[in-house]
C-alpha cells in the first residue's frame, strides 16, 4: 500500500467538511490524532453532540433516560434504548460532552443488567445473547460510562467464551448457566442451530478490543485467545464460520454498513482485531486487501447495508459514497498500513 497520508489526501478533505460534523469531528479524533486540547477538536465535538444525528437522537430520549418506551429497551427494534445507546456510540458520543448519556447508561444498567451479569432483552438471564452483550459493552465504554456494574458484565461475557464457572444448557441447579439463546461456550447460540456463532464473536470481541489493559484480567485474556483462535480459524475475508441452517455465508457480510446492530460485516471484523493489536497480523492480509479495494478508485467507500426509516436518524442513501463507511474503513487501514 501507498503512504494513507498521500493515497487518501483528498478523502480525508471529505471527511472533513463542516456540513458533516459527526464524521468531521471523528475523523479530526481518529484519522489525523488531533490532540484532546486543541481548540479545533474541541469546537468539532462540541458541533458534532449539537447538530446532527447525536441531536436528533438526544431530543428523541425520554427524560428519565431511555427511548420510545420503558424497560429493558430491547423493543421495538431500532428506536429503543438498547439501539439507540448503540448507535450513539458509533456517532462518537460521550458522556463528557452531554450529561443526559450518563443518565441513558445508568437506565439501561438498571432495567437490562442481570445480578449475574448478563444484558438481556428482557431484563432476565434467558434472554441474553452474544451480540446484545458485546453490542451494549461496547457502546457503553464508547460513550465513556464508568459503573462498577460493568466489571460483571465483562466477567460474565469471558465466561460465556471460555465455559469456565458456567453450568451446561439444561442444568437448572444454578442461574449461572446457559439458556436457549446463549447456549454455550465458544460463541455457541441457539439462532444459529447452537452452533459457534460469528456475528456474536465479532460484537464480544469488539467490546474485549476498548477495555482498558487493568481490566484484562487472567479469564478475559483467555477469552479474547479464544475468540482470535475462532475469527482467525480461517480466512476472515471469506466469512467461512459456522452458518447454523445456511448452506454458505451471508452475503451481508460484504455489505458495508452504518450503524451496525447485529447484523456484522467483515469491515466489523477487521476493527475488533485491528483493536486488539493485530493491525500487522499477516492473517488479516486478504481482509484489508479487500477493504482497500472495496474503497474503488475514488477512495470512498459506499453504503450497502442500512437502516433508512428504521432509526431516528438516516446515514445516507443505499449504494452511494458514504462518509461515515469511510470512515470506518480508513480507521482500520490508517493503522494497519505503514505511514
Amino acid at each position: 500500500m501507498e503512504p494513507l497520508n498521500q493515497t487518501y489526501e483528498g478523502t480525508f478533505a471529505w471527511l472533513l467538511e463542516t456540513s458533516s460534523p459527526g464524521v468531521r469531528y471523528l475523523a479530526l479524533r481518529d484519522l489525523l490524532s488531533t490532540p484532546p486540547q486543541d481548540p479545533e477538536l474541541e469546537q468539532a465535538a462540541r458541533a458534532a453532540h449539537t447538530e446532527g444525528p447525536i441531536q436528533i437522537y438526544l431530543d428523541a430520549m425520554a427524560p428519565e433516560g431511555y427511548w420510545s418506551e420503558p424497560g429493558p429497551g430491547y423493543l421495538p427494534k431500532y428506536f429503543s434504548t438498547v439501539w439507540s445507546l448503540i448507535a450513539l456510540a458509533q456517532l462518537g458520543a460521550a458522556i463528557q460532552f452531554d450529561p443526559r448519556l450518563a443518565r441513558a447508561c445508568r437506565y439501561i444498567c438498571d432495567q437490562a443488567l442481570t445480578e449475574y451479569g448478563q444484558f438481556s432483552a428482557s431484563g432476565t438471564p434467558g434472554s441474553t445473547c452474544d451480540c446484545l452483550q458485546g453490542n451494549l459493552l461496547a457502546a457503553l465504554l464508547d460513550l465513556g460510562f464508568d459503573d462498577p456494574r460493568l466489571d460483571l458484565a465483562v466477567d460474565w461475557m469471558a465466561r460465556s467464551v471460555t465455559g469456565e464457572g458456567v453450568a451446561p444448557l439444561g442444568d437448572k441447579s444454578t442461574p449461572v448457566r446457559f439458556y436457549a439463546g446463549k447456549c454455550g461456550p465458544n460463541f455457541a447460540c441457539g439462532s444459529n442451530n447452537k452452533q459457534p456463532c460469528a456475528w456474536g464473536a465479532v460484537k464480544v470481541m469488539s467490546a474485549f478490543s476498548k477495555l482498558p489493559e487493568n481490566k484484562r484480567t487472567p479469564l478475559v485474556e483467555r477469552a479474547i485467545q479464544q475468540g482470535l483462535d475462532f475469527l482467525l480459524g480461517v480466512d476472515p475475508a471469506t466469512a467461512d464460520y459456522p452458518n447454523g441452517w445456511a448452506a454458505k455465508p451471508s452475503r451481508n457480510w460484504w455489505k458495508f454498513g452504518f450503524p451496525v446492530f447485529y447484523v456484522t460485516d467483515v469491515l466489523q471484523i477487521a476493527e475488533a482485531l485491528v483493536g486488539l493489536g493485530l493491525a500487522e497480523d499477516p492473517r488479516l492480509g486478504n481482509l484489508l486487501q479487500l477493504i482497500q479495494e472495496t474503497g474503488g478508485a475514488e477512495v470512498r467507500w459506499s453504503l450497502d447495508y442500512d437502516y433508512r426509516g428504521k432509526t431516528w436518524a438516516d446515514f445516507g442513501q443505499r449504494k452511494q459514497a458514504n462518509k461515515w463507511v469511510t470512515l470506518r474503513a480508513l480507521r482500520v487501514l490508517t493503522r494497519s498500513s505503514p505511514s
